[in-house]
């Protein structure tokens, strides 16, 4: 359950963040915010989905019926995260260990503490 929670507070952190601030999220990436649609993108995909992750792992806390597989979804997607970030190795070369290699661990720590969580 303690791993449940800590995945959820991640969650909850990087979609209020998102929301609060979209172009502070993403400046440790080099990418530059250009107006209000990109904005509003990165709110939609960081803020709304972080939060609904959140959400969703919170109710999975509370219903034993959805438990196993909503936690499984989550951990696949920061998995194919993580793997997102290895096949972007082959084509770049991050120039630090932070932000990308960073997030590569964190989210793969996150999906391992979710698997383990239902084993």
């Amino acid at each position: 359950m303690i791993g449940i929670i800590v995945v959820a507070v991640f969650f909850a952190g990087m979609g209020i963040y998102g929301l609060a601030a979209p172009a502070a999220l993403v400046r440790p990436f080099g990418i530059q915010i250009s107006g209000p649609n990109a904005r509003s993108e990165v709110r939609a995909v960081y803020g709304g989905f972080g939060l609904a992750v959140a959400g969703m792992l919170v109710v999975a806390l509370l219903d034993d019926g959805i438990r196993r597989g909503a936690v499984i979804a989550v951990a696949v997607a920061l998995a194919g995260m993580a793997a997102g970030r290895l096949i972007g190795r082959v084509f770049d070369r991050p120039a630090a260990f932070y932000p990308i290699w960073f997030y590569f661990w964190v989210e793969l720590v996150l999906a391992a503490i979710l698997w383990f969580s239902i084993s």
